[in-house]
């Protein structure tokens, strides 16, 4: 699709799967397998859903899905299912790693910077886009360097070390135009210093909303994951930033839902909704 002067492709790395009830924090089971079903370990099907930006001179890559490093515990534990991983999504569209400019992480958790990095013929840990730049904000940076036991499992190093280690990082401060009509904007609620991706300008805008918004049914604003660390402050972001959606009508990008991948905010019964965008 275009959103104003750029050519937006959804591109995936293949889907998880994750604990449906850590998925939707209080929100009896009973309401949420009702749109999510489990499977037999209680996980829900998600996907992970990033999102190929061309425009103004520059591709960008907007997060990188959970990359292809992990061992085959790992992958049994999250249910990777790789059917197509991102490098193959961009193959698709005659794209090889060099090819892209830019890539953002909306934050580091290892289902969405794992793909930052490959092991290359020597076995080393590099960046998987040599040539790119990778921005990401300072706050989540630093707190990724220093996780507490509670986070620990989700910010592996080997996913934004090397980054450091090769020259190719970009800490940002708050919210930054980075090129002509691609802003990075705070959202924080999942982790504190979570960014989304504002693309387009005038009229048509479409906006990367990351973890903020995982899925479809997250649009309802007591639906707010265990995985937030900071859930009532999810709450308040959610219920400004959804309010400027649907009034601007924004294109928005859900990151982890299998089958809604983009769509426009919507109301009805006192309840924010998704109404689809079909795509090519």
């Amino acid at each position: 699709m275009r959103i104003g002067e750029f050519e937006v492709v959804i591109i995936t790395d293949g889907y998880e799967r994750l604990d449906g009830g850590a998925m939707f924090g209080v929100v009896p089971k009973v309401l949420w397998e009702k749109t999510n079903p489990p499977d037999d370990r209680n996980r829900i099907l998600m996907g992970l859903n990033c999102l190929l930006v061309q425009g103004n001179g520059k591709r960008i890559l907007i997060d990188t899905g959970v990359g292809r490093k992990n061992d085959p515990k790992f992958c049994d534990i999250y249910g990777i299912e790789g059917r197509s991983s991102l490098l193959d999504s961009l193959k698709g569209y005659g794209l090889k790693p060099g090819d892209i400019d830019i890539v953002i992480n909306t934050h580091l958790h290892f289902d969405h910077a794992g793909g930052n990095t490959f092991y290359d013929e020597k076995g080393r840990v590099a960046p998987t886009f040599p040539h790119a730049r990778y921005f990401t904000q300072k706050g989540e940076w630093d707190v990724a360097l220093n996780p507490n036991e509670r986070t620990r499992a989700t910010y592996l190093k080997e996913n934004f070390l090397p980054l450091e280690e090769n020259n190719c990082l970009e800490l940002i401060d708050g919210d930054v135009e980075i090129i002509k009509g691609v802003s990075l904007i705070k959202t924080p609620g999942h982790t504190l210093h979570h960014q989304s991706v504002l693309i387009g300008s005038g009229r048509e805008k479409g906006l990367f909303i990351g973890d903020l918004i995982p899925m479809a049914p997250h649009l309802h604003l007591p639906y707010i994951m265990a995985y937030d660390l900071y859930p009532l402050t999810t709450l308040e972001t959610k219920r400004w930033l959804l309010a400027r959606a649907m009034d601007e009508d924004w294109i928005i990008f859900l990151d982890h839902d299998p089958t809604m991948k983009a769509g426009r905010v919507r109301s009805a019964n006192n309840r924010y909704m998704v109404e689809e965008i079909k795509y090519a």
